[in-house]
């Protein structure tokens, strides 16, 4: 069975508040700007999750939030997972091993530096930088099971991010 998974990474976060900690940032303008954006391209592209899971991060949640309103997701049923803030690429894959065999496309939503380590182990085909803000990276597998993803061959079908004309 064909399954997707699309990697994104929060959208744009304030600063101005010194006071914040790093886990209760919240978007800027320009995230809340793009993060709708990204969403409504999603749609536009047929890829409507099953599942959304996210940091449980302000900034990711709110992310999460304006995708899943712009794709149809009911946002109450997203996964919070407090694991996925600024975490290390392998617990992408305990994540992932832990879904449901019923869901077809996942959308994990986290932060830099892991993201970009872990979708660059994904592929020797696919390699960047830096995952910007509000970047997407799109996998499609072959497999009966998440559990069978580090396994599994991968093909990185869409890598999506605004550039800074586009907000």
């Amino acid at each position: 069975m064909e399954r997707t998974l699309i990697l994104i990474r929060h959208a744009k976060s304030s600063w101005s508040n010194p006071l914040h900690s790093d886990f209760d940032r919240p978007l800027n303008e320009r995230g809340n700007h793009d993060a709708p954006l990204m969403g409504k391209k999603l749609k536009e592209l047929n890829i409507i999750p099953d599942l959304i899971i996210a940091s449980s991060a302000k900034r990711t949640r709110q992310t999460a939030k304006l995708i899943a309103e712009k794709v149809g997701y009911n946002v109450d049923e997203i996964k919070w997972e407090e694991k996925l803030y600024h975490c290390i690429p392998s617990v992408f894959d305990e994540v992932i091993f832990e879904v449901g065999d019923d869901v077809k496309t996942l959308f994990i939503i986290a932060h830099n530096p892991g993201i970009t380590e872990y979708v660059n182990d994904l592929s020797p085909k696919f390699a960047i930088d830096h995952m910007p803000t509000c970047g997407m990276v799109g996998v499609q597998m072959d497999m009966d099971e998440w559990g069978n993803m580090p396994i599994s061959e991968k093909k990185v079908f869409l890598y999506e991010y605004l550039a800074k004309d586009d907000q």
